[in-house]
């Protein structure tokens, strides 16, 4: 049998001997025969057209596990669904990146100079609710709050107890800091709801909020969060406490991320009184924070937008990310 010497090889097959090696420690192409005096590798012409298929696909970005996979199925069927796979991860990240590509020119267009902030001020009752509050990894958030939700409402339906509103959570600020903090999901009850697993009877306390809406799904939530930060540190008067969302409208009411929409509020201290109009969509009353005394522009202290990294509450972030529901 003839054989190639590994520069020859390297040659004939446009793949550097660099890479030809670690092929070989991979496992991947393994070379026909190793000298064991000199330690030499040779490969056979036959070798060829495998180095080939291996070098197209490593052209179209599969991993060399995959190639790996591609090249052992057992016939074109599997090695059919091997490769098909892979160009569904490639439109998947086509697709990230399109939006990607589309937010950051949203963030070089500035906003008209008569846009409005959108942010109001409300004063939120307390209401009975059923919830379900634990410790989380802002890794985990995205799973673990898809779960409680689906048991809290399961929860309430069983036990025949109506829905009082849409349900919100509650985020500890070391969730945002940390990435590991105490969240609440709740959903308000128009009656009283007996424990069940993790369910427990609740009373979601009365808060002053500032609120921002945020339309659509969670992958740009930040841009909301810092938003309203900015909003606060300008017009409001900050105070310490966990931030609140509410879930409006979200997969439970349509598969269509773009009609999502959840509200996030702020914790405030309101420093002017809020003129009577028609309750909110949980039983508060709004403001436009617009009307609000000036403040200084200086941040607020202890307060801060979360990045979208850190932030676990409705990005996907998620880990963060893929809250909304």
């Amino acid at each position: 049998m003839t054989y190639l010497s590994i520069g020859d090889f390297s040659r004939a097959t446009h793949m550097s001997v660099k890479t030809l090696r670690h092929y070989h420690r991979v496992g991947l192409l393994e070379p026909a025969q190793v000298d064991p005096a000199t330690g030499y590798r040779r490969y056979t012409a036959e070798q060829i057209p495998t180095a080939q298929v291996i070098r197209r696909f490593r052209d179209l970005g599969m991993p060399l596990d995959d190639i790996e996979a591609v090249l052992a199925a057992p016939d074109v069927t599997a090695r059919n669904e091997r490769i098909v796979a892979h160009l569904r991860r490639l439109e998947d990240d086509l697709g990230r990146t399109r939006s990607s590509v589309a937010a950051l020119r949203d963030l070089l267009a500035p906003p008209p100079a008569d846009a409005p902030a959108n942010v109001e001020l409300r004063s939120v009752p307390a209401v009975r609710a059923a919830a379900i509050t634990e410790v989380v990894d802002a890794a985990d958030m995205a799973a673990w709050f898809q779960g409680a939700l689906g048991e809290l409402y399961g929860t309430v339906a069983a036990q025949g107890v109506s829905e009082a509103g849409p349900a919100g959570g509650v985020f500890a600020d070391e969730l945002y800091t940390r990435h590991r903090g105490e969240a609440t999901i709740f959903v308000p009850c128009a009656g009283a709801v007996r424990p069940m697993g993790r369910v427990v009877p609740r009373e979601v306390p009365a808060a002053e909020l500032a609120v921002i809406t945020h339309h659509g799904p969670p992958a740009d939530v930040d841009r909301s969060y810092g938003t309203l930060a900015a909003y606060v540190s300008r017009h409001a008067l900050a105070v310490d406490g966990p931030m609140r969302e509410y879930y409006l409208t979200g997969r439970r009411e349509t598969a269509d991320a773009g009609l999502w929409r959840t509200e996030i509020g702020w914790p405030v201290f309101q420093t002017a009184p809020s003129p009577t109009l028609t309750p909110g969509p949980y039983g508060s009353e709004p403001r436009r924070a617009s009307a609000l005394p000036a403040r200084s522009p200086e941040p607020t202290a202890g307060r801060r937008s979360p990045s979208p990294a850190e932030e676990p509450c409705s990005a996907s972030r998620a880990p963060a990310r893929g809250r909304v529901i």
